[in-house]
């Protein structure tokens, strides 16, 4: 067994472990591979040990190894989700390339995926990335501004609003891990209480995937359980 194939199996072991106890069944929580910075090869790896879902956070990384992987392996449909920041002239790849985006904060990026996305295509699925811990460094839209931006982002053709996404402020505690997620899961309780039905919480990665399960996480981000550790130069 390759070791990505072993660490996709303690991961597995770990979602499960949260699933029982949240009292949830395995199969409301999807795994997201991260492979941002990890060949096409590795992914191909994890695609033999039966994952078929990838987040990239890197516009043109992302797009060379989508392309890579499908001349690979033109037999499988597999899911990408795009997980990095977006540049408003970077949307038209995004829309063509990708399956989900997680990121979206503002309305004028949503507009433009929504014009850009090739009609047929079907609509591409769309997570509002909130800022959760109020942190002056991260992306997001502040929680008081989200209902707006719900309502607009719904209303849009060519996209379909699924949830709401969050990277919290880090915390070693378990129980304080769980505090972001669970406000998390409340904006988007508002969201379908104002008549937008939403189905993804895209929260949780390594160190706080327990945590984000036993609050109600539909999307787990992983990446270095899985690859192992990116070397940034």
């Amino acid at each position: 067994m390759s070791t990505i194939a072993a660490n996709l199996q303690a991961v597995e072991a770990a979602i499960q472990s949260a699933c029982d106890a949240a009292g949830r069944p395995r199969s409301t929580v999807q795994l997201l591979a991260v492979s941002k910075m990890f060949p096409p090869e590795a992914v191909l790896e994890a695609v033999d040990a039966g994952q078929r879902a990838f987040g990239e956070n890197y516009l043109q990384e992302g797009v060379d190894k989508i392309a890579a992987v499908a001349k690979a392996r033109p037999d499988l449909a597999l899911e990408w989700h795009f997980i990095g920041p977006i540049q408003s002239n970077k949307t038209r790849p995004i829309a063509a390339s990708f399956d989900w985006v997680h990121t979206v904060e503002r309305l004028k990026i949503a507009q433009r995926l929504s014009e850009q996305r090739p009609p047929e295509l079907g609509p591409l699925n769309i997570c509002l990335q909130v800022n959760i811990s109020g942190e002056a460094t991260k992306s997001g839209v502040h929680p008081d501004e989200l209902p707006e931006l719900a309502r607009a982002v719904a209303a849009l053709p060519n996209l379909r609003l699924r949830g709401l996404m969050a990277i919290p402020e880090p915390q070693l505690d378990a129980a304080l891990q769980r505090v972001p997620f669970a406000r998390l899961r409340a904006l988007a309780q508002a969201i379908v209480d104002d008549g937008i039905f939403v189905d993804t919480l895209s929260m949780g990665m390594s160190a706080d995937l327990h945590a984000a399960v036993l609050e109600g996480a539909s999307i787990v981000r992983v990446g270095s359980a899985i690859f192992g550790a990116r070397h940034y130069e």
